[in-house]
């Protein structure tokens, strides 16, 4: 698939995985690090290796008040929005507002770059992590925006349910799962702190109207489940 022009103030769905599918994420350490790299990333200046040593984190969103003290004379410049995002074992969603000249690629470059350094280390492995450059589609449409966060926000449920693409049997139980999810910003949506810090909500809180409208949303979304919609941007 040909990657679109990145362009400021548009919108993209980004999505890789892992080589020769392979799990990019094997603990909930590296889930952690991910998650604090999206955040430490995000800004036109170069990743300082701040706060990652620490063997008692256990919740980056510690960590993330950490760094934004050591930086308070040092306002970050974010080069990217993250609206929204989804970890999976051997892959990831994320759905990305570009906000500077070239803010999508240098983003991905310095998160693809470090988490594979960080990955290679600990496991001690060398090569690529990732199945090649991250796939990229432009969000252009307003019926794919509509369904896309939703469809990025369910994919965990693929550890219950393999085919719930298809048809949900259980929707309270598909809602629930999502509820325990850590690795996404579903909860931060629906009112749930969990890694606020990371993602930047305003625009989708407001046009999806708030918390308690986007967990009913989800519902109903899950209840009518049709990928037809966005078939040509789910990029799996």
């Amino acid at each position: 698939m040909q990657k679109p022009i990145f362009a400021n103030n548009q919108i993209y769905h980004i999505y890789n995985r892992g080589v020769e599918k392979r799990d990019v994420f094997m603990d909930d350490k590296d889930r952690f690090r991910f998650i604090h790299d999206l955040f430490e990333f995000n800004d036109e200046a170069p990743a300082k290796n701040i706060y990652y040593k620490n063997p008692q984190l256990q919740s980056y969103e510690v960590g993330l008040r950490k760094i934004e003290k050591t930086k308070k004379n040092e306002p970050r410049q974010c080069i990217i929005e993250i609206l929204a995002f989804c970890l999976m074992t051997n892959h990831f969603h994320l759905l990305l507002k570009q906000k500077r000249e070239k803010g999508v690629v240098n983003f991905m470059q310095k998160l693809g770059t470090g988490y594979t350094n960080y990955f290679n280390k600990k496991y001690e492995r060398v090569g690529p992590l990732f199945q090649g450059k991250f796939k990229a589609v432009l969000i252009d449409n307003e019926s794919h925006f509509i369904h896309l966060p939703y469809y990025i926000h369910a994919n965990p449920l693929s550890i219950i349910n393999l085919d719930w693409q298809e048809k949900i049997t259980n929707r309270q139980k598909a809602i629930k799962f999502l509820e325990s999810y850590r690795w996404s910003s579903y909860l931060d949506y629906i009112g749930k702190k969990n890694f606020p810090s990371v993602t930047q909500r305003d625009f989708l809180s407001e046009f999806f109207e708030g918390p308690n409208q986007y967990k009913k949303d989800m519902n109903k979304w899950l209840e009518e489940i049709n990928l037809q919609e966005i078939k040509d941007i789910i990029l799996e």
